[in-house]
């Protein structure tokens, strides 16, 4: 048990944020603009973590290699910067626990492979710019996730030490990045894991299955009170 908690840091799509209803509206638009029928919601859910291209690589079955992939590509991220924070809402139990961080004077920050052009509009539309102490995008890093790089820069930003440090994430390279930290990692298995992951194989220190469970956790883990 770590003797005192410096900050939390969250991945965004998937952890923090539950994006995908805006990415299915825009994989959807794009489609009809192709003439494609559309995605079932469940399945483009799956793909959100690994990014647009799994999204276009899922919607339109393609590879990375045809020759209207980039252009694609290209469209759905025109489409998605015009329709960022619609539908896009903190997970259930995620601002009851930022608020309990910040009630205790704990640092929380957002370290995501979501590039900066989409990360700050989004989180300025849902008023989390100014309550995030630290957000890293792969914009600020020479190497993402899951190389620790972010995590660390993170850290020095909020004067944290990265073993009093938490990371929480949706995907298996960010609990590698997390561990290469020297972090207490949580799996955030609510988020957008696809069906063939096991998430237990990550090695995560702890995993939780809805947001409503990681400030029980924290507490557990730190005592916030």
């Amino acid at each position: 048990m770590a003797t005192a908690l410096d900050a939390v840091l969250f991945d965004l799509d998937g952890t923090l944020l539950d994006t995908a209803p805006d990415f299915h509206w825009t994989l959807n638009a794009l489609l009809a603009e192709e003439g494609q029928p559309a995605m079932d919601y469940a399945t483009l859910r799956s793909h959100v973590s690994a990014g647009a291209r799994a999204m276009v690589q899922a919607g339109f079955e393609l590879s990375l290699d045809d020759p209207s992939f980039d252009r694609l590509h290209q469209r759905m991220l025109a489409l998605y910067a015009s329709h960022l924070a619609v539908d896009t809402v903190l997970f259930d139990g995620l601002d009851s626990t930022l608020q309990a961080l910040e009630s205790a004077g704990i640092a929380w920050g957002i370290v995501t492979n979501k590039p900066e052009l989409y990360t700050r509009p989004l989180l300025e539309g849902l008023n989390l710019t100014e309550r995030a102490a630290s957000v890293i995008c792969p914009d600020h890093v020479n190497q993402r996730k899951p190389d620790p790089e972010s995590l660390f820069m993170a850290c020095r930003q909020i004067n944290a030490r990265p073993q009093h440090c938490v990371y929480v994430g949706d995907h298996i390279r960010d609990i590698e990045a997390g561990r290469r930290a020297g972090m207490c990692t949580i799996a955030a298995g609510y988020g957008y894991i696809n069906a063939s992951d096991s998430v237990a194989s990550w090695q995560a220190d702890h995993i939780i299955t809805h947001g409503n469970e990681l400030l029980p956790l924290l507490n557990s883990l730190y005592s916030l009170d």
